[in-house]
C-alpha cells in the first residue's frame, strides 16, 4: 500500500491537532492599508501588480502566523485571476511560500474539461511540464499544489487525467459534490425515479473513484466538497462514503456550525477538513483589540477560537 495525499493530510492534522483549512480569498479592498501603501512605493509600477504584491504580502502574513496551528491552506484562484498575469504571478507564489513554511496546499480552481485539455489543467496544477525537445528539454512544475478542487459534471472523462497526475508524485482532488450555496439544490438534489438524489449518486461515484486509491490511514486521495449549510444531505454522504475525505465550506460566515461540521467526520475523529475564509483572514475587523497593523494575530486568534470551537464536538 503506497503512501498518498490523503496520509500526508491526515498526518498533519493529527500532527497540529486542527482539521481546520485556512481559505486564502484575499480582496484587495480588505487588505490592510499599511500593506498597500508599500505596494504602491514605486510609483513606475502598474496598479495591477502593486495589487498583487499587497496580496501576495497579507498571504505571507497570515501564512506566517498560523503554519504552526493548521495543516492545510486554500487560495481561490478567482481572487487571484482578477489581476490578470500579476495576480497568478501572486497565486504561484502563495502556493510556493505556503508549502515552504509546512502547510499543504489546496489549489481551488474546480477545474474540469476531458482529453488533453484536462491532462494540461492536470499537468499544470499536480504534476510536470515539458518544455521543449531532445537536448533543450527542460522538465519543470508549474503551479505544485498538493491538490486542486474539480468538477465532476463531465463525468468520469473529466477526473480521470487528475487521478493519473495523483498517482505520480502524491497528490490528491475534492470533487465538487454537495457545495454550501443556497442555489446547489437546483441541481444536487433533484430525485430520480427511483428517489435517489443527484448528489448521492455522484456521491457514489466519487466513492468508486477512490476505491482503489486508500491510503495507509484508510483515506482515499480522491475526496469531495461537501457543505457543512446542508448537515442532513452530508450525514447522508458520510454514510455513503466513509473512505473519503470531505473538504468542508460554509463554517462560519456562510452559516454553518460545529454542530453541523461534525457530521462530515467519521467516528474517528478524522475524514474531513473544515475551510474558513474571511472569518481568518479578515479577524481584524471583528476581533477587539487587534486593528490593521495586527491583521496576522487577529487571524491566528481566530483559528485558536474555531479550533476550541470544534473540539467540542468530539
Amino acid at each position: 500500500m503506497n503512501r498518498n495525499f490523503a496520509d500526508k493530510l491526515v498526518e498533519a492534522v493529527k500532527a497540529k491537532g486542527s482539521a481546520i483549512c485556512v481559505g486564502l480569498d484575499p480582496r484587495l479592498e480588505k487588505i490592510p492599508s499599511f500593506i498597500k501603501k508599500k505596494a504602491l512605493v514605486d510609483g513606475e509600477k502598474s496598479p495591477l501588480r502593486a495589487a498583487a504584491e499587497a496580496i501576495f504580502e497579507f498571504n505571507k502574513g497570515i501564512i506566517d502566523a498560523v503554519c504552526d496551528i493548521v495543516p492545510v491552506v486554500k487560495p481561490q484562484i478567482a481572487f487571484y485571476e482578477i489581476f490578470g498575469w500579476n495576480g497568478i504571478w501572486a497565486y504561484e507564489e502563495t502556493l510556493k511560500y505556503a508549502k515552504k513554511k509546512g502547510l499543504l496546499t489546496i489549489a481551488d480552481a474546480k477545474r474540469n474539461d476531458i482529453g488533453s485539455t484536462a491532462e494540461a489543467y492536470a499537468k499544470a496544477y499536480l504534476g510536470e511540464v515539458s518544455l521543449f525537445e531532445g537536448e533543450n528539454e527542460v522538465i519543470t512544475r508549474v503551479f505544485d499544489a498538493d491538490s486542486i478542487t474539480v468538477n465532476p459534471y463531465l463525468g468520469f472523462d473529466g477526473i480521470k487525467p487528475f487521478i493519473s497526475e495523483c498517482h505520480k508524485y502524491e497528490k490528491g482532488i475534492f470533487v465538487l459534490l454537495k457545495t454550501s450555496n443556497t442555489s446547489s439544490g437546483d441541481i444536487q438534489d433533484l430525485e430520480m425515479k427511483d428517489g435517489v438524489a443527484v448528489y448521492e449518486i455522484v456521491g457514489q461515484l466519487i466513492e468508486s473513484w477512490g476505491a482503489d486509491e486508500v491510503g495507509e490511514s484508510g483515506y482515499s486521495f480522491v475526496g469531495a466538497v461537501v457543505g457543512a449549510t446542508y448537515p442532513k444531505q452530508a450525514a447522508r454522504l458520510r454514510a455513503l462514503m466513509p473512505n473519503t475525505i470531505f473538504l468542508v465550506p460554509g463554517y462560519g460566515a456562510q452559516g454553518g456550525s460545529a454542530s453541523d461540521v461534525k457530521l462530515c467526520f467519521n467516528k474517528d475523529g478524522l475524514g474531513a477538513i473544515v475551510n474558513n475564509s474571511r472569518g481568518i483572514i479578515n479577524a481584524y475587523e471583528t476581533l477587539h483589540g487587534f486593528g490593521e497593523e495586527g491583521y496576522a494575530d487577529a487571524a491566528r486568534e481566530a483559528v485558536m477560537k474555531m479550533k476550541e470551537d470544534l473540539l467540542k464536538i468530539f
